[in-house]
């Protein structure tokens, strides 16, 4: 017999059951699968501590809201499954993922406001949208020329989906121009985001970010308050994609990853090609943030 911890790779909740990751499996019939009927979110664990739990607790909240969906499980419930799964995983660096989808009706039926909501949860080793040896490096981002973002009164973006047909299409054509990363405009020429993550640009010293189009990311926001405290100043607002071809710096920003440095932009290299100092500093400071007894939530691994 193996004395293999079979949680060691990840842990889920499952119907109200915890199951090794390998085990975790949702009905087929649930419409979170069968027609996209879902909303998430994901908070990251880090050195045995959860970073911005709360924030990301309330914006999964107001993304069920927006989706009329409720849940058996209250926001305790969520938070002691979510620690649950890390403690049993044993994993200190985590990605840590919850999930509410439309599930099922009760007998039959096609009409959503019939079906039975279900909650899922699971926790597996840290995932990186940009690995760190690239980050050390950058990235090369291309904005996507042949596919636009679906619009907002089709898709809410700041209701974290899976709605991801565009942002695939993006990062195919990203791949096929030479690029490593992507990110899509609106149907107006504004920069939106890239699948999983936010894009900043870094025009004339001062941090730019999209205002619409795009999720309200939790890195996001963590970077534009410590740029605040760091005394830079930063614009939220529409940026025609063009205005890239202004950026002497960009980085990208996630729950999986951070923020990521970017040292090209449609084949042309910024700055001298290496992270600029902007991007580092801040980079700097949202790790150094994962220590900050303002924003952390120890797992009580001993429990």
């Amino acid at each position: 017999m193996s004395d293999v911890d079979p949680f060691s790779r990840g842990c889920a909740w499952i119907q109200g059951e915890y199951v090794p990751i390998r085990e975790a499996r949702i009905p087929i019939m649930d419409a979170g699968f069968s027609r996209s009927d879902v909303t998430y979110d994901v908070v990251a664990v880090w050195g045995g501590a959860f970073f911005r739990l709360d924030a990301h607790l309330d914006r999964f909240e107001r993304s069920m809201s927006r989706l009329g969906l409720e849940l058996g499980v209250d926001r305790d419930e969520i938070a002691t499954i979510l620690h649950d799964c890390v403690r049993r995983s044993g994993l200190r660096e985590a990605y840590v993922d919850m999930i509410a989808t439309r599930g099922w009706p009760a007998r039959g039926g096609r009409d959503p406001w019939t079906f039975k909501n279900q909650f899922y949860a699971y926790a597996i080793p840290y995932l990186w949208v940009v690995e760190p040896e690239e980050q050390e490096r950058g990235s090369h981002l291309v904005i996507a020329k042949d596919t636009v973002r679906i619009p907002e009164a089709s898709v809410d973006p700041t209701v974290k989906n899976f709605h991801w047909g565009d942002l695939t299409r993006g990062a195919f054509e990203a791949h096929e121009r030479g690029g490593t990363v992507s990110a899509l405009p609106d149907v107006d020429g504004n920069l939106t985001e890239g699948p999983g993550f936010n894009v900043f640009l870094v025009i004339d010293g001062e941090i730019h970010t999209p205002a619409s189009g795009v999720l309200l990311g939790i890195t996001r926001r963590t970077v534009l308050e410590l740029a605040e405290e760091h005394g830079l100043s930063t614009h939220v607002r529409a940026i025609p994609v063009a205005d890239a071809a202004r950026a002497e710096e960009a980085f990208l920003t996630s729950t999986a990853g951070g923020v990521m440095p970017v040292t090209a932009i449609d084949g042309r290299t910024l700055g001298d090609g290496t992270p600029g100092a902007v991007t580092s500093r801040l980079r700097q400071a949202y790790w150094d943030a994962h220590s900050d007894a303002r924003w952390i939530t120890p797992v009580a691994y001993d429990a």
